[in-house]
């Protein structure tokens, strides 16, 4: 059977440790944008979120352009995207949670909302939600639309998980990472012992890994008195950055494929 290649990786062991970092380096790289630079943090209303939000929406939509514009799967375009929508997901769920007022829940299950529509919407467009199809810039408009959802969304699960302000259940950074790595490993064991979709595991994947990335980056940069390790965030983000770096040189990655028309390309 001919098949044809996919523009986003083949979901492999190396594809979720490198999202894992990416996610962990939108966590610290965005709240040392908004936090550390505009200070809006200890100032949540003094437009630091939004101006972060801006920022980080302009490099996401240069990010994605310039992976739409390719004519085949590259590892660093689509990492370069996969970070931009990590990091405007950041600034953005702390502008709905913190300076909007909405609180970890309420901001939540607007964001859960908003992804099940995006899928919604991509699946009775196409017919498949399916990230192997991702080959056409009609697919990975859905494709990206929703992955800013889930990014956004994973960073106010993390939030609601770790906090007490806000609505949220106050678990800290460790046991909330250790919950989402939980939901992960059952995920993984469900993926190896039954017959769940496999679509359906993706993005549920997909999903819980940006949480257990921003906790983990909480955990990292967080000052001591709030349960973190009060690592310098820009220190933190340029390590995780590096790692990626040399994960994507070091671990070579290949286009995901998937039945098609067209013949295989190599």
């Amino acid at each position: 059977m001919n098949q044809t290649m996919s523009k986003v990786p083949e979901v492999t062991l190396i594809f979720w440790i490198i999202k894992i970092a990416a996610t962990t380096l939108g966590e610290t790289g965005g709240d040392a944008v908004t936090m550390t630079w505009l200070h809006a943090d200890t100032h949540p209303h003094n437009g630091g979120y939004l101006i972060g939000t801006g920022i980080f929406l302009a490099v996401f939509v240069a990010a994605v352009i310039v992976q739409i514009s390719a004519k085949k799967f590259n590892p660093w375009f689509y990492w370069l995207a996969i970070v931009a929508s990590t990091t405007i997901g950041t600034a953005m769920a702390d502008l709905f949670d913190r300076s909007l007022g909405i609180g970890y829940t309420g901001g939540a299950s607007i964001l859960l909302a908003c992804v099940l529509a995006s899928l919604a919407i991509w699946y009775f467009t196409l017919g498949s939600v399916n990230v192997q199809t991702v080959s056409t810039p009609k697919v990975e408009v859905f494709y990206w639309v929703t992955i800013t959802f889930s990014q956004t969304l994973g960073t106010a699960l993390g939030d609601w998980m770790a906090d007490t302000d806000r609505g949220g259940l106050g678990l800290g950074y460790e046991y909330g990472a250790l919950a989402f790595g939980a939901g992960l490993a059952v995920l993984a064991a469900l993926y190896f012992w039954t017959n769940t979709s496999r679509v359906f595991l993706f993005w549920a994947a997909f999903i819980l890994t940006r949480p257990l990335g921003a906790t983990v980056g909480d955990f990292l940069d967080k000052p001591l008195k709030d349960g973190g390790l009060d690592v310098s965030r820009p220190l933190a983000s340029a390590i995780l950055a590096l790692f990626i770096i040399v994960c994507i040189i070091a671990l070579p990655q290949r286009a995901g494929r998937h039945p098609g028309e067209a013949p295989a390309l190599e």
